[in-house]
């Protein structure tokens, strides 16, 4: 499932996402969602998560384990 929806993803959902340093090449890090940061409920380029691993910021590109 992708992560444009803002209601697909859950608090602890298991995603993969794409940090803004990695957007040039696409590269994913997969990881737990501590926090939704995107208010809207969708986003063409994915909704913009907090991972607990470390606090990463990212975009989500595939929801993996909700």
């Amino acid at each position: 499932m992708n992560g444009q929806r803002r209601a697909d993803i859950k608090i602890g959902a298991l995603v993969d996402i794409v940090l803004k340093k990695d957007q040039a090449t696409g590269a994913l890090t997969r990881g737990h969602v501590k926090r939704i940061l995107t208010n809207s409920p969708n986003h063409p380029h994915g909704i913009k998560v907090m991972l607990e691993e470390g606090d990463m910021v990212g975009r989500v590109k595939e929801i993996l384990d909700s």
